[in-house]
């Protein structure tokens, strides 16, 4: 295992977390992907993100593995995330939203946690990346939870940046991308999402940039010196 990265891919069966995964940039690389489907070019681990009573299982996981590790970097990027359901808090279906929340605010911090314990014990370069989104900072009426759990998220890597944790831990907006997630943005009506209209022109005068474009900057940031705790927008680079 000498010299072998380590890489978990929470979400890598489609979109940015497929193309993460497609595009490893280095030559001997294990990658899992943690996520319900699977499909992809990753190691698949089973687990629905947005079900509390499945955390443990992951940070079990990252445990086992870890133990006795003796390669040359590990690394967690917790892509997966929902936009749904879309429309004014009070409306939406109340189960989806729970899930939603659950999902984009609680999940990364309880999973980011448990990979900075599983790796507390190691050598090794250690890097923890966060996707966030400009909703983090920019509200769109119809998007609470996603909103909230961005903004949750930024915060959480601000502060665990401040800790003496061996980990780089950063969080990385990469622009409006073009997966399956877009699609469905654009499919909402304006009621729901007064805003629809900017990510419908968007896709109609080629603003979107490629899942693949996005992994190429995401990883690009890992060479970069990045201090612990930074929030960073791949249009700002």
């Amino acid at each position: 295992m000498s010299g072998q990265t380590l890489v978990w891919i929470s979400g890598a069966s489609a979109g940015i977390g497929a193309a993460l995964a497609a595009n490893l940039p280095w030559p001997d690389c294990r990658v899992v992907d943690l996520s319900r489907r699977g499909g992809g070019s990753a190691e698949h681990f089973p687990v629905d993100l947005a079900d509390p009573t499945q955390w443990h299982r992951v940070e079990r996981h990252f445990a086992d593995e870890l133990a006795g590790f003796d390669g040359e970097r590990v690394v967690f990027v917790h892509n997966a995330g929902t936009v749904v359901p879309i429309g004014p808090a009070g409306e939406v279906d109340a189960a989806a939203y729970t899930q939603s929340v659950l999902l984009n605010s609680a999940a990364p911090q309880v999973l980011g946690r448990a990979f900075l314990a599983a790796t507390a014990g190691l050598a090794c370069e250690k890097h923890l990346v966060m996707l966030t989104s400009g909703a983090a900072k920019k509200p769109y009426a119809g998007w609470s939870a996603y909103n909230a759990g961005k903004a949750a998220v930024d915060h959480w890597v601000r502060t665990v940046g401040l800790e003496p944790n061996g980990v780089r831990v950063v969080a990385v907006a990469p622009g409006v991308v073009d997966t399956a997630m877009q699609g469905e943005i654009r499919k909402v009506d304006e009621q729901a999402f007064p805003s629809v209209e900017r990510f419908r022109e968007l896709s109609r005068t080629g603003g979107l940039s490629t899942p693949e474009e996005a992994a190429a900057g995401i990883w690009a940031l890992l060479d970069r010196e990045l201090p612990s705790g930074s929030v960073v927008d791949l249009r700002d680079l």
